[in-house]
């Protein structure tokens, strides 16, 4: 890395590392064990929620803030020192009413509106998705013939034409978005500028990037000692995008391979902090890049390269 991108970490550490967890699937059941080791072993994570169900028949999705056992625990990890996220307002598509109830509902829940989220493909009112995520007719082209949800504008929550709209609304209440993922364990080699702030996406404050793991394989692909160690090396910083509840539990056990490679990380000198308080302090430490045409579409190329090769849409 350079010397720009290099950032000095506070209390000594010599990289940082946290994780944004989509709540897709998740429950009590197959996400406690997880947390419990995170907490165990020193790691304060975000974990996502959707604060209201929308079809009270449909559970596979996953468990919402309406679930009275699955809100305790939430609370429970808040007051531990995790952060709750925001992964839109349910599992399935919400207008502009239920997403401002949504929003007021995580207030009311965890003390404030939320301070990260990452968009639910499923969800209409998905903001800046699809190929809106893109600026350039060429990198737009290449995303509509590369993917299977590729559906003429899906995602609706930038258009304020749409009642699924709610762009001001999210430039008012939330403090970071995520974009961009990539197949690379330092996050910010990947993307120097984060978080940055994009002209062409009005309704952002600003974005930040992750780096790959969306499932059980995949994280143990990037998470694991030899990646580690260049982290550490190159004294970065990982934010992790996964869903816990893809696997990284079986029949109440967690997947050993996983275990070991936390437990590795564990015991390097990282800060290992919830991803509003690493993006807090990256703003403080050199404020919010604005970024150019150049730097976007350098992004969009790296990124559809990777989605390209691992055939995955986030």
């Amino acid at each position: 890395m350079t010397d720009k991108q290099t950032i000095q970490w506070p209390e000594g550490k010599d990289f940082a590392f946290t994780v944004f967890d989509d709540t897709d699937w998740g429950t009590v059941e197959n996400l406690a064990p997880v947390y419990a080791l995170l907490n165990d072993l020193g790691f304060k994570t975000t974990k996502s929620v959707w604060p209201l169900d929308n079809d009270a028949s449909n559970k596979k999705e996953g468990a919402t803030c309406e679930d009275p056992a699955y809100l305790q625990w939430l609370l429970d990890l808040q007051s531990k020192g995790f952060e709750i996220g925001y992964h839109l307002a349910s599992f399935s598509p919400s207008k502009r009413d239920r997403t401002m109830e949504a929003l007021e509902k995580f207030k009311e829940l965890f003390g404030h509106y939320p301070y990260t989220m990452a968009n639910h493909n499923m969800n209409t009112e998905g903001l800046y998705w699809g190929s809106s995520r893109l600026s350039f007719a060429l990198t737009r082209l290449i995303y509509n013939a590369s993917t299977k949800f590729a559906k003429n504008n899906l995602w609706k929550g930038d258009d304020p034409n749409s009642p699924f709209f709610w762009g001001d609304i999210a430039l008012e209440r939330i403090k970071y978005q995520r974009n961009f993922t990539f197949r690379e364990i330092n996050t910010q080699k990947a993307c120097p500028y984060m978080p940055y702030y994009d002209p062409s996406k009005k309704y952002s404050k600003a974005w930040f990037a992750s780096s790959n793991g969306s499932g059980i394989k995949s994280y143990n692909e990037t998470i694991n000692p030899e990646n580690i160690d260049r982290l550490v090396s190159e004294k970065g910083c990982c934010i992790m995008y996964t869903h816990f509840a893809a696997g990284f539990v079986k029949d109440g056990r967690l997947n050993p391979d996983f275990k070991r490679s936390m437990e590795y990380l564990s015991k390097k000198n990282g800060w290992f902090v919830p991803l509003n308080v690493l993006l807090d302090y990256m703003v403080a430490t050199k404020g919010i890049h604005k970024l150019t045409p150049v730097e976007r579409l350098s992004l969009e190329m790296k990124w559809l390269a990777a989605k390209i090769a691992d055939r995955r849409t986030s």
